[in-house]
């Protein structure tokens, strides 16, 4: 089984990709998650909210961290429960530009989902640039980096 990645965009992409980028003072607007068979999963305000689908990697616009503590069951399970479910315009506007934690509880924005996801309280509090922030972090611990290696051997 391979490794799940939490993707962080970086490319130029929309408007409201430097909206985003530009808020929150980060070089990204955008994460998903990408799992070990190629499937990336997230909520995205192009396609409409919560959504899988298939995107071909380049380096230049994805910064990727690997995620060997991640669980493919809790991904999924979130995945399934939310598939289809639209975008949480109303939670970014609270959430990250207002800062109060308000967010649907029917919609997802993209780092929610993400950090939904990963098992993080308060998923509507995180920014794609925090996100990658404390899972980068999160994989610095002593016990994740032998556990990991403990995998790869």
């Amino acid at each position: 089984m391979g490794l799940i990645y939490l993707a962080l965009y970086k490319g130029k992409g929309t408007l409201f990709n430097r909206l985003i980028r530009l808020w929150t003072r980060s070089k990204y607007s955008h994460c998903e998650i990408v799992m070990p068979d190629g499937r990336w999963l997230s909520a995205s305000a192009m396609d409409g909210g919560v959504r899988l689908k298939m995107i071909e990697l380049n380096l230049e616009h994805w910064d990727l961290i690997p995620l060997p503590w991640a669980s493919p069951n809790i991904i999924w399970h979130l995945y399934g429960k939310h598939d289809g479910k639209g975008y949480d315009w109303a939670g970014i506007f609270f959430s990250q530009l207002l800062a109060s934690g308000l967010h649907s509880r029917r919609r997802m924005f993209c780092s929610e989902f993400c950090a939904a996801a990963l098992g993080f309280a308060n998923p509507q509090r995180y920014s794609p640039a925090q996100l990658g922030e404390v899972v980068n972090r999160i994989n610095r611990l002593p016990f994740v980096q032998l556990g990991h290696s403990l995998k790869e051997g």
